[in-house]
């Protein structure tokens, strides 16, 4: 099969992926063969590729995988071969630890991630336990299923953690893959939220989408919001973000950070002005099957309405430093196969 394979650690900058020809996987025990239609572009995957996030080497990255079920593993009896299936960010965990049995298996201390600890969809084939693949909504293309399965379901991840109730104020920093998808969730679960966005430029794509979507205003962070925010959401790969949401946080109010690694330190904060009043930072870490199973059924309910950059399985490259250097609004996604 084609892969596109991470062999060191790099800049993006410098074209890290090689196209090159590997076996065939094949599925194990309670295991199910996958032919890759689409596999989504995620930031996380800069983070692997530039050593923030380390990654097992050699290594097929991509944890937003669409495709059809191709061949059953001994023993796997959910899915029928020719079934269409979600693959997300969690590959696998131990299901013992006291994590896993409180359904916090994103903690898990073996948790492994997908195209990270475990070869990816950066492929024409991959392999997942049948218990960490999902079925995808038929309202869904596999081009716009493919960010549901990690900017979408994370997303709503953190929206939850947030602990916003209608008619809250919610301020989404940076406006990418994720946060696309979160202010569509917020606007028809909170209909009477205000939700604010802040982008890197005024009237950036980033800034046009955001008003396209809904946001009842679009400011650049450092910007004062127009009134307080009582829960906040940080989608951005920077530390100064973080700062400058809890300067425009309520009194009581909560910062999630969504994202695994930052690329720039947080700034110092000043204790009166950042964090007294009761203020909350709390991150996100990865993310559990029951976020998943949630969130899709959801997404169609909405529906969600995927903003998707199309590339090639050979133009992995080129899509990850187009989404670092910020130069596509929405999502990028590789078509492996149709």
């Amino acid at each position: 099969m084609r892969a596109m394979v991470l062999k060191k650690i790099s800049q993006i900058e410098a074209t890290p992926l090689e196209l090159q020809d590997w076996p065939l996987p094949q599925a194990g025990p309670n295991q199910i063969l996958v032919k890759v239609s689409a596999c989504g572009v995620c930031h996380t995957e800069i983070d692997e590729i530039e050593g923030r996030r380390q990654p097992k080497l050699p290594i097929i990255l991509g944890h937003e995988i669409v495709g059809r079920v191709e061949k059953l593993g001994s023993g796997a009896t959910r899915f029928g071969v020719g079934d269409r299936i979600g693959i997300a960010w969690i590959n696998a965990s131990c299901g013992k630890c006291v994590h896993c049995q409180k359904g916090d298996e994103n903690l898990c201390d073996q948790f492994q991630g997908t195209g990270c600890d475990a070869h990816g969809g950066y492929a024409e084939y991959t392999v997942i336990l049948e218990d960490f693949a999902y079925p995808i909504p038929p309202r869904f293309t596999d081009l716009q299923a493919a960010p549901l399965l990690c900017a979408g379901a994370i997303g709503y991840r953190a929206l939850k953690l947030t602990g916003i109730q209608d008619g809250q104020t919610l301020g989404l920093y940076g406006f990418g893959a994720s946060a696309h998808l979160v202010i569509q969730i917020a606007k028809y679960k909170y209909p009477n939220s205000k939700v604010f966005v802040f982008t890197r430029q005024k009237g950036d794509a980033a800034s046009r989408l955001a008003k396209e979507k809904g946001a009842d205003w679009v400011g650049i962070t450092g910007e004062a919001s127009p009134e307080k925010l009582d829960c906040a959401i940080d989608t951005t790969p920077v530390g100064i973000p973080v700062r400058e949401s809890l300067a425009n946080l309520e009194k009581g109010g909560r910062l999630v950070i969504n994202a695994i690694r930052k690329e720039t330190p947080i700034p110092e904060l000043d204790y009166t002005e950042h964090l007294w009043q009761e203020k909350e930072i709390k991150s996100v870490a990865n993310i559990t099957r029951k976020d998943v199973q949630e969130f899709l059924p959801l997404a169609s309910e909405i529906p969600i309405r995927s903003e998707v950059n199309e590339f090639r399985l050979e133009e992995a490259n080129q899509a990850l430093l187009s989404l670092k250097q910020g130069k596509y609004r929405g999502a990028g996604v590789l078509k492996i196969s149709d």
